[in-house]
């Protein structure tokens, strides 16, 4: 098994904890994490990549092991958690790298490659949307409210995403076999949430959710000019973005490669070995 290490940089002030396996003069591949979890949700796909490349796992401001600065210190939008990431890849003197992102992710990882495309050398996505298709509806109607208009009418639905019963639901739901879930991931994610103040934290991430989609004409341009390499990989019971938002990808990138798997919206806690033959397949064709 090959070594993971668990690390802490300081970036602007802020801790972030990184998890990074294998050779450093390898390629890099950069793992971003969704909500509600951390790094924690690539405890396996790390050492399944590394020896081949140089996988580096942060935890968002706010999530895992990373600093959780209180709302009043720090403003929690999609761009600030760029920011912190872009900072943090800079000190660890990584340059071009491929990426993999998985809900939050996928937003954080957008910005990342409109911001500097050049550094992007390949994309996969799993279960991270990048077009409006794909959304299902009766998860997205009650955080888009919110959004549009917080208070008392709409903050309950939301915050029902914070529970114990909602965390435990995102990992179950779509799975055929959910025995194959450690109830330790939901755990996990459970007791990070459950800190004080992480709730206003993440409401505010749900506030600033809609610049996410608003950014998207930008990261459909992007990839209308690149043609960067892109992998789908994604969990087609997944009862937050469905299939659709995966084979969307194919509109602007006709040579994206979507795989789609009998599982929910943490595929790798099922399916671990399908998504890493994936992943290291498409990586091993298009970084060599």
């Amino acid at each position: 098994m090959v070594p993971v290490r668990h690390l802490t940089t300081d970036v602007g002030g802020l801790s972030v904890f990184h998890r990074e396996a294998g050779p450093r003069e390898a390629p890099v591949v950069v793992l971003l994490h969704g909500f509600p979890t951390s790094s924690h949700m690539f405890r396996h796909l790390l050492p399944a990549l590394a020896d081949r490349y140089r996988v580096v796992a942060p935890d968002h401001i706010g999530f895992g092991h990373s600093a959780m600065p209180p709302v009043e210190e720090f403003g929690y939008t999609f761009d600030s958690l760029t920011d912190v990431t872009a900072g943090l890849l800079d000190h660890l003197g990584v340059g071009r790298y491929a990426m993999y992102v998985h809900d939050y992710g996928a937003p954080i990882g957008w910005r990342l490659a409109v911001r500097a495309p050049d550094r992007v050398a390949a994309i996969v996505t799993q279960n991270g949307n990048g077009y409006t298709e794909g959304f299902v509806d009766s998860f997205w109607d009650g955080l888009f409210a919110y959004a549009e208009a917080p208070g008392p009418a709409t903050e309950p639905p939301v915050r029902a995403a914070l529970t114990p019963e909602a965390v435990r639901w995102q990992y179950l739901t779509g799975e055929p076999d959910p025995a194959l879930v450690s109830p330790d991931a939901w755990l996990h994610d459970t007791a990070l949430l459950g800190r004080p103040g992480n709730d206003l934290i993440q409401l505010a991430l749900f506030r600033d959710y809609p610049s996410n989609v608003e950014l998207y004409p930008r990261l459909h341009e992007y990839l209308r000019a690149s043609q960067v390499p892109l992998l789908a990989v994604w969990g087609a019971n997944d009862p937050i973005f469905a299939p659709e938002g995966a084979l969307a990808f194919r509109r602007d990138l006709p040579d994206a490669e979507v795989r789609l798997l009998s599982s929910g919206h943490f595929a790798l806690e099922s399916r671990l070995d399908a998504v890493t033959g994936y992943v290291r397949g498409f990586l091993g064709r298009v970084l060599g």
